[in-house]
């Protein structure tokens, strides 16, 4: 899939009759996020990784849109923030959800989120894995605009329209800067309330180590160091045991040899 991602994405690039570009999914989802099977393997690593689409897409000359027409999780959602603009449909959900797998988020969401839409809402989102709706985002500056789900993709594509007739250029996340009064009293507290809450896990108090890492470095050490503690989390014995445990609870709901076609008998 990144692979031909990131042709379709050169091609539009090339293309003299394409003004700008709009990502989007199909049937409900924008995207699940990465392949989890891929995660300690060196297939998760070749080219184009996810590090190299999402600077294509920051970088492009011409404005890319992502279109968020539903759930958005994990590596999905960071590509958006690579993005130059975002929009979603108002059914969609956005989420950051690697604290769960005992990871952080490996692709710059730790840095990008919190330069788009604040450090409050990064840490909620990123330390707790939990998903936000579309609307929530808006007010927080993290999505450009919300529209109903009917008629979802031409409305996306107005507004690229809108953007390409305001010239370049176009906003990169990675520009934006964090304004704070008191940082250090809002990472104090945020460590108390991850220790009260998951007090035998690792990866809440590393995403918000992460998290940190935005308001106080530049943006491209900031990634470089989440990144490092990614490959340190997924190669721990934490990490390790809750992706057995993702594994094996969707396992145990299959049964060998059953057709797709049967359905549960009514208990009475």
């Amino acid at each position: 899939m990144r692979e031909s991602l990131m042709a379709g994405f050169q091609r539009a690039n090339a293309e003299e009759g394409v003004d700008a570009i709009v990502l989007s999914g199909a049937n409900g989802l924008f995207t699940g996020g990465a392949d989890i099977t891929e995660f300690g393997r060196e297939i998760g690593l070749q080219r184009p990784n996810l590090h190299q689409i999402i600077a294509a897409f920051e970088a492009s000359p011409k404005p890319v849109i992502a279109a968020i027409n539903g759930t958005s999780m994990g590596g999905g959602t960071e590509v958006s923030l690579g993005c130059h603009y975002r929009v979603a449909a108002k059914s969609a959900l956005i989420g950051l959800p690697e604290v769960k797998l005992g990871l952080l988020p490996g692709g710059g969401g730790t840095q990008r989120l919190s330069r788009v839409g604040g450090v409050e809402i990064a840490l909620k989102m990123i330390v707790s894995g939990e998903p936000e709706k579309a609307e929530a985002l808006e007010d927080v500056g993290v999505l450009d605009a919300v529209y109903p789900d009917a008629g979802f993709i031409d409305a996306a594509c107005a507004f690229a329209r809108e953007k390409v007739a305001l010239g370049a250029p176009h906003p990169r996340v990675r520009d934006l800067k964090i304004k704070m009064a008191d940082p250090a009293s809002l990472f104090a507290a945020a460590r108390t309330e991850a220790a009260k809450k998951y007090p035998r896990l690792t990866a809440p108090q590393k995403c918000i180590d992460a998290v940190e890492w935005s308001v106080t470095l530049a943006i491209d050490e900031g990634l470089a160091r989440e990144w490092a503690l990614f490959l340190e989390l997924q190669d721990g014995v934490a990490s390790k045991a809750l992706r057995h445990k993702f594994f094996a609870e969707r396992a145990a709901g299959k049964v060998n040899g059953l057709p797709k076609d049967v359905r549960p008998r009514e208990v009475k």
